[in-house]
């Protein structure tokens, strides 16, 4: 827009009535009185370097979401590790290698250690580092400034102060929160987008203060001074309070004069505003919490699991310590060649404290000390329970699982060329176990455009195209039809009934893919292309079609390309009523200060005739009054109210001789409601000069009143007008959901996920909450909880509706657990005019409440409190602000892509990561209480079976690439099986492999294997003769083959685990086995003084055994034939889902019987009453019924059997 052409022509503030109150009485508004603490700000505008210095010294507009910074990164990283219940038992282990007490070497026991906790730190470091990098991506975006002299330059968001003058242009981010001085409007008027702040679309109306209005260019700033004190930081979005003095005088400041941090100017060609909040001072800022560090359920189980494996260990360290108690009490002072006990030295004061400790430790007359000192001893030996590389598994695993997560090309967005984001791979798992979702509107479901699609015009229904949900509807009946053809061949009606179906729903798809008029998808040949003079009711319809072209705030605009007008409405709807007001005849095509011109379509010359309305008044529309009224005189000097709003609210205002066509309309409301269109009733009312003249004085003297009972009175006196209408008729717009939000929607309802969306839609049933008032918040909970109790018809769907206002009573402690006990028994959930704070204390309800897991999804800064509080957030990128992205665990360029990352990723990886822990759980088990019985039998000596290179090699080398492989690549189902069957998801949130009786079936899967492993090796080689020339084999040769039957019973386990296999999981299972044989031979050949008891073992020893290998493929044999049983049986008696689906794609049932695969499809979803399906459902009974009824009225054909 050009300046000059803007500020010439038109005075905005004359358009609004309610959104931009301004009083015309010459008298100027009384400062504010400030009393108590909270309103100590000054601020001295085009002044910043006064703020450099204490006591205004302010924040800078620097801004960081990360969670660590140069100096918290070391303690709290540090705690972040140490929170985990295995790293402190190795930490104290650590502690105890290094006095003395471990039968391992010191460095055995503090590297592991070292390792995975720098591993982990550096993981984190890398993670807040991208975080960090996000944030400077905002932080050096540029804004205009004031530098002097009235010269503007560019200057980093981060660089601004407290003070700066600030210009932006349209479509441009405000940087700060700022006071708006001037607009290119001549009366200080602009237009803002909240959406990133509130999540609204409509446009709201700022407007500067009159004073300042000539400071309306560059230069003008040159001598700019004034004086600010307001309110101190705070995060109410809605209220403002302060006083500015310039120019000697001091006014009033409100809200109507902010413009907030991350909301945007639309529609106006540039503002001036100068900063007051900067940073984390600024409101939005000030909505957010500091970065929460979360942690999965499966983590926080796993700690649980090591309290297990940790008493286990406590236990056999008992035993061990009291049979050595025992043994050192009894037996010590008969093994005279130990020599253990040395009278001296306990009392030598000049030997060291551990000399001490060892003289003490074989002291036959101290057995307690004896076996305490063993205790400590046997806790590290059998450290081996408590599984610290599980921790570095996993978290290579959850890496390795966020690069595919990144890399998915099914969640590449071409069109912003923006990719899938796992910001934290901390909580890969936590995607396959959410109970609820919790999702913003404006911009993360919709795109923000209407499509004119249907209308009643005095009782008649126009539009024969169908929405989205019909079409569907139409579709799967169709195919609920064909499915049933068996059945149905006796009956011709249905036959019939299921060809008209297809034909409809192709017919519609063909029209479809002709090109379409954006905001304008209508299509019916009565009243297209001036058919409408033929119909009944002309005087009617030509109403409708002015209604729809004058009553609206729009701006027409000359398209250069095209010479056509595009409209800058304050909402999409208003848009698309003007586009259906043009393709119909009527052309807005100008607006001045008080006149709209309309360009109407003569019907028999085509010629088109330019017709002018003068605007008398305009009561615009508000979320409260939810209708708009024009006052306008035609050319023919007649009054005429013209009035479009909600049908419930324009069916209460009309007159006893106006309700002509209300029946009729109303049933198409109903239809169109049901068809998942937004709908808006239209009327109007002739007015007669004296009965205007007197309402107008009365208007303007409530318009120009001062004092806190305006809008009060204004709302009373439009009341009086917007009365004893005359119903023309009813618009059916269908709000343009983003590419696939419905079929992602239904997908995710069909997965059994409850979903808590903020939406517009028509509903059937609604429980609404909109009085404030505490007790009648109370009363009606308990009655809407009554009514769903006693609604006897299962597919009625209830929805719960509550505004901020009400909202902020139904969160106190004493009525919170009530409406969130009614919200979870409604279908849908619906929190309208929410604050962000608001949204994040409903998360948190929700999450406590419930104890389900939860995620939320946004694209904008008022979602950031909501995303940060879910157990798992995700942000919309690809949109304009990246706030919400910042803030969130996982990002996606739209919100389609959610269905992929929950039902795929999610599902894999909770199950990769379940059934990891399990495995790992099975294996150290199995090979931590080998340890111990080999300790028992060797009379708790504190001797290890094994060398110190195996143990330090089992769980580094010979057993940690199969467990990768198994939690990066296993695969229980493919992608698209995961999105055919989207019940399969029910695993994840029922937690099916992560539950108590799985946990103890591994552990006492372990068990079993170390019984197994251990004693059958000492069978078979406890006395019988071990090499050719009668020898028995000795420790260091019953130990090697003990582990090799471990390494060999672990791999073969998992390998029974997996269900899908590629390359990599056979060279990581059998190159593990492969890997510990070569060891072997490799650590034979060392010299003996660093094999020690393993030089030349495997050559010389144990391979020219057949004992050796008979052992290995008995005692493997045993250890993995109950779990073979075990899933043989439950695949054949008690087959989960996802194995019953993995036999049918075994035996191509998805390609030779394709009814069957579809029964099973339908099967495989969730009863659900919200989404895209359950509308569709709802559609589909309907046509049922219509069928049937057109059906019946026919005469039944009797088939008779052949003779």
């Amino acid at each position: 827009m050009a300046k000059g052409r803007i500020r010439a022509r038109l005075r905005r503030s004359n358009l609004y009535t309610f959104a931009c109150i301004r009083s015309h009485g010459g008298e100027r508004e009384e400062p504010h009185q400030f009393q108590g603490p909270g309103f100590s700000r000054i601020v001295y505008c085009n002044e910043p370097i006064r703020h450099v210095k204490k006591p205004i010294k302010y924040c800078s507009n620097y801004i960081s979401t990360t969670k660590y910074n140069i100096i918290t990164f070391l303690p709290k990283a540090i705690f972040e590790q140490f929170r985990r219940v295995a790293n402190l038992y190795f930490l104290l282990a650590a502690c105890l290698a290094v006095i003395g007490f471990s039968p391992f070497s010191q460095w055995s026991i503090v590297a592991p250690l070292a390792f995975v906790v720098g591993l982990s730190m550096a993981k984190e470091a890398v993670e807040d580092w991208r975080r960090f990098i996000q944030d400077m991506k905002v932080n050096m975006r540029k804004a205009r400034v004031h530098k002097g002299d009235g010269v503007f330059g560019p200057k980093p968001w981060m660089k601004l102060r407290v003070g700066d003058v600030v210009k932006l242009e349209k479509d441009k981010f405000f940087p700060a929160d700022l006071l708006l001085v001037s607009s290119s409007y001549e009366d200080g008027i602009c237009y803002v987008e909240t959406m990133n702040l509130d999540g609204e679309t409509n446009l709201k109306v700022k407007r500067a203060l009159e004073v300042t209005l000539p400071l309306d260019d560059d230069i003008n700033f040159k001598d700019f001074t004034g004086k600010i004190l307001c309110e101190d930081p705070n995060p109410n979005l809605y209220t403002f309070v302060g006083n500015v003095e310039y120019d000697r005088q001091v006014y009033p400041l409100d809200p109507s004069q902010i413009l907030l941090r991350d909301s945007k100017l639309r529609n106006t060609a540039y503002v001036y505003g100068v900063v007051i909040f900067t940073g984390h001072d600024s409101k939005v800022m000030q909505n957010r919490t500091p970065s929460p560090s979360k942690r999965s359920r499966i983590e926080k189980q796993m700690d649980k699991i090591i309290y297990v494996l940790f008493s286990l260990l406590m236990l056999i360290s008992l035993i061990s310590s009291f049979g050595f108690a025992v043994k050192t009490r009894f037996q010590m002072p008969r093994w005279w060649y130990m020599q253990p006990y040395n009278k001296s030295s306990p009392y030598d004061r000049n030997k060291p404290l551990w000399s001490k400790i060892q003289a003490s430790l074989y002291d036959h007359n101290k057995p307690f000390s004896s076996g305490f000192y063993h205790w400590l001893t046997a806790l590290i030996l059998y450290g081996y329970l408590i599984p610290i590389s599980l921790y570095v598994s996993i978290e290579v695993v959850k890496v390795l699982q966020a690069m595919f997560i990144n890399k998915d090309i099914h969640m590449y967005d071409e069109e912003t060329e923006t990719c899938a984001q796992a910001r934290t791979s901390n909580l890969n798992e936590e995607l396959g176990q959410v109970d609820t979702i919790l999702s913003d509107k404006t911009g993360t479901l919709t795109c923000n455009q209407m499509d004119f699609l249907k209308c009643s015009i005095a009782g008649m229904a126009y539009g024969t195209r169908s929405s989205e949900v019909e079409l569907a509807a139409m579709r799967q009946m169709a195919l609920n039809l064909d499915g049933q053809d068996s059945e149905l061949t006796h009956k011709s009606g249905e036959h019939i009934s299921k060809i008209e179906l297809e034909t409809v729903a192709t017919c519609e798809e063909e029209q479809y893919q002709k090109p379409l008029i954006k905001g304008f998808s209508f299509e019916d040949n009565r009243i297209m292309h001036g058919n409408w003079l033929k119909e009944p009711n002309v005087d009617v319809i030509l109403l409708f079609f002015r209604i729809l072209a004058v009553c609206h705030t729009a701006i027409p605009e000359t398209n250069e390309e095209t010479g056509g007008f595009t409209y800058e409405a304050e909402s999409p709807d208003e848009g698309a009523f003007l586009v259906a007001a043009r393709e119909f005849g009527l052309e807005f095509c100008k607006r001045t200060q008080s006149t709209i011109f309309v360009r109407e379509r003569d019907p028999y010359s085509k010629e088109p005739i330019q017709r002018e309305y003068k605007i008398l008044n305009l009561l615009d529309f508000t979320s409260k009054r939810k209708r708009m009224s024009v006052i306008v005189r035609d050319e023919d000097g007649q009054l005429l109210l013209l009035c479009k709003g909600a049908d419930s609210i324009i069916f209460d205002r009309l007159s006893k001789n106006g309700r002509m066509y209300e029946e009729a309309t109303t049933k198409h409301l109903k239809d169109y409601g049901e068809a998942g269109l937004r709908t808006l009733a239209l009327a109007y009312r002739k007015l007669e000069e004296a009965e205007y003249s007197a309402w107008n004085n009365e208007f303007i003297k409530a318009k120009t009143s001062i004092g806190g009972d305006r809008e009060a009175m204004l709302e009373r006196v439009s009341d009086q007008m917007e009365k004893d209408l005359i119903l023309v008729g009813a618009t059916a717009v269908e709000d343009k959901l983003q590419k696939g939000v419905p079929q992602c929607i239904d997908k995710l309802a069909q997965a059994g996920l409850k979903i808590w969306v903020l939406t517009g839609d028509k509903l059937e049933t609604a429980i609404n909450i909109g009085l404030a008032v505490k007790d009648n918040i109370v009363t009606q909970i308990t009655n809407a909880s009554r009514m769903i109790k006693l609604e006897k018809d299962p597919h009625a769907a209830f929805a719960l509706i509550i505004d901020g206002k009400t909202l902020a009573y139904a969160l106190e402690d004493d009525l919170k657990h009530q409406f969130l006990n009614l919200a979870i028994d409604c279908a849908s959930v619906i929190c309208c005019r929410v604050s962000p704070k608001q949204k994040a204390l409903v998360t948190r309800l929700v999450k406590q409440g419930t104890g389900k897991m939860t995620l939320a999804i946004g694209d904008g800064a008022n979602d950031v409190g909501m995303i940060q509080e879910a157990d798992v957030g995700v942000g919309i990128s690809g949109v304009e602000g990246m706030q919400a992205v910042m803030a969130s665990d996982f990002a996606i360029a739209q919100f389609r892509f959610l269905e992929r990352l929950l039902l795929v990723h999610g599902h894999w990886c909770y199950k990769r990561i379940a059934q990891m822990i399990c495995y790992f759980i099975y294996k150290n088990i199995a090979f931590g209480l080998t340890l111990f019985y080999f300790e028992a039998f060797a009379g708790f000596s504190g001797q290890s079976a094994y060398e110190d290179p195996y143990m330090l090699l089992f769980n580094v080398v010979l057993t940690s690439l199969p467990v990768i492989s198994l939690g990066v690549f296993e695969q229980d189902v493919s992608a698209e099986i995961c999105l055919q069957f989207p019940a399969l998801y029910q695993q994840g949130p029922k937690n099916l492999f992560f539950n108590w009786y799985k946990i103890f079936g591994w552990i006492g899967n372990g068990l079993y294997t170390s019984i197994m492993i251990f004693f059958l090796n000492i069978i078979f080689f406890y006395i019988q003769p071990f090499r050719s020339s009668g020898q028995t084999a000795d420790m260091s040769a019953v130990g090697t083959t003990m582990f090799t039957c471990i390494i060999w019973a672990v791999n073969c386990q998992i390998a029974l685990t997996m269900t899908h296999f590629t390359w990599i999981q056979h060279l990581f299972i059998w190159g593990s086995v492969a890997t510990w044989y070569l060891f072997l031979l490799v650590y034979g050949m060392m010299s003996p003084v660093y094999s020690a008891n393993g030089f030349q073992l495997l050559v010389e020893a144990l391979a020219p055994a057949p004992l050796y290998w008979c052992a290995t493929l008995i005692v493997t044999l045993s250890c993995n034939f109950p779990y073979l049983a075990h899933i043989s049986f439950e695949r054949c008696f008690h087959p989960m889902d996802h194995h019953i689906i993995q036999e049918m794609k075994y035996y191509k049932k998805d390609v030779k019987d394709s009814h069957m695969w579809t029964r099973e499809r339908s099967k495989a979803r969730q009863e659900t009453k919200i989404g895209f399906t359950a509308r569709v459902d709802a559609k589909i009974r309907q046509l049922r019924e219509k069928l049937t009824k057109k059906y019946s009225s026919l005469p039944s054909q009797v088939i008779l059997p052949p003779s």
